[in-house]
């Protein structure tokens, strides 16, 4: 689109230029250092774009300002369309999950669906092997995950048609389990599709379970799904029906408090990445009521909700809307020892952006190496951590430190 003529700005360009101006400031830049991270542009260039003089209208510059200031293309213009699948850059630093990619992409249990495999199944043998899939889930060991499931989710297919008829619902519960930790690992690799899949198969053997809230879990699954695929209205539409659902019941269970406000936390997630600050900040607060509620840190259906992890997600969706102070003031405050590695790496990881947004270099690096130490494959598959990174490295120039520069080559942040 071309600049407005005449002497007068539209409106809609003078509240962007604002908006611009604030988050540089916020990040202690100047307009000649925020023109610098961007291809091709000058300062005169980001003057005018603040006065609201010259519009920034075409997506992929908007996107380029968006990553030069560490926020979203919603949290820089909300009114900005989210870019569809085919736009959008997916890296996959490893491909650890292949073996369990191709689990999902047939029917793993033909033969007992034919009636040609009666075996029954050793449901105690099956759920250790669950329980085990989970705990390296939440260690981020993704190439461990994919040697079990090959083997796992055919076997636990196979169960939900030959247990005995006593014994089916504890099948599919497993089995259910199963394909969460496979939908939550398949998010953190950013293979969002295939994370859609297993949540999807998750939700469905939930219900055959009979367990409602292994359903409800199953959506919270689906839904991060959704968020990395970039469909938040589908993501917002599957989050807000199981909060009405759940809501319509008074006399929720420690379990179901601990799905209800997970569910919160990932309506504040879609919130956060629409660049919907004051709707992210609700979700936030009624998240908070519900761990309140429950009292404690707990790890129903996997989630580890509580008051710990609320504090972890507030941070988390501070940094998304650009309120790198907010983020840095609430981590302060957060023992997150009790925690999975992966959930603590995500903290550090956090805090590492939140850092690099407001330039502190040092402290930005010495939180992604920290995060790296805990939790490697959850960091080097990032997006928005190797984005940082390669804003760091960028504004560091020559003054960046060897161990900024190992970062960016074992992250892949600057290809």
């Amino acid at each position: 689109m071309s600049k407005p003529t005449g002497k007068e700005v539209d409106p809609r360009d003078r509240a962007f230029g604002k908006r611009v101006a604030e988050l540089r400031k916020e990040r202690g830049m100047t307009q000649q250092q925020l023109a610098a991270l961007l291809n091709g542009r000058t300062p005169s260039w980001m003057s005018q774009v603040e006065r609201g003089i010259q519009p920034v209208r075409r997506f992929d510059l908007l996107q380029e300002l968006a990553d030069a200031l560490g926020v979203s293309t919603q949290a820089l213009d909300p009114g900005a369309p989210i870019p569809a699948p085919s736009t959008a850059t997916v890296h996959v630093v490893s491909n650890d999950l292949d073996g369990a990619r191709l689990v999902i992409a047939g029917h793993p249990a033909l033969a007992a669906l034919l009636g040609n495999d009666t075996e029954q199944p050793d449901l105690q043998s099956l759920a250790q092997q669950v329980d085990e899939i989970w705990n390296l889930t939440h260690q981020g060991q993704y190439s461990e995950i994919s040697d079990m499931v090959t083997a796992l989710i055919p076997a636990l297919e196979r169960a939900v048609r030959t247990a005995a008829a006593e014994d089916r619902p504890q099948a599919y519960a497993l089995l259910a389990r199963a394909y969460q930790a496979l939908a939550a690992a398949f998010a953190r690799q950013g293979d969002a599709r295939a994370s859609w899949v297993s949540a999807d198969r998750a939700v469905t053997a939930g219900e055959m379970s009979g367990d409602l809230f292994l359903v409800f879990a199953g959506i919270y699954r689906m839904v991060h799904a959704f968020v990395r695929i970039g469909s938040m209205a589908e993501a917002e539409h599957a989050v807000r029906g199981a909060i009405g659902a759940l809501s319509e019941r008074p006399d929720l269970p420690p379990e179901g408090l601990s799905v209800l406000g997970s569910l919160h936390l990932a309506k504040a997630l879609v919130h956060a990445r629409c660049g919907q600050r004051s709707e992210a900040k609700v979700e936030i607060e009624k998240a908070r009521q519900v761990a309140g509620r429950l009292g404690e840190d707990r790890n129903d259906y996997n989630l580890e909700f509580g008051p710990t992890n609320v504090a972890v997600q507030a941070v988390s969706t501070a940094v998304d809307l650009g309120d790198a102070g907010e983020a840095l003031d609430i981590g302060q405050s957060i023992n997150a020892e009790a925690l999975s590695p992966e959930r603590r790496g995500r903290l550090l990881m956090d805090l590492g952006r939140a850092h690099a947004q407001r330039r502190h270099m040092a402290d930005a690096v010495g939180c992604l190496l920290r995060a790296e130490e805990i939790s490697p494959e959850t960091v080097q598959n990032h997006t928005a951590v190797r984005e940082a990174i390669k804003e760091l490295v960028l504004v560091a120039g020559s003054k960046a430190s060897p161990d900024l520069m190992l970062l960016a080559e074992r992250t892949g942040a600057m290809e």
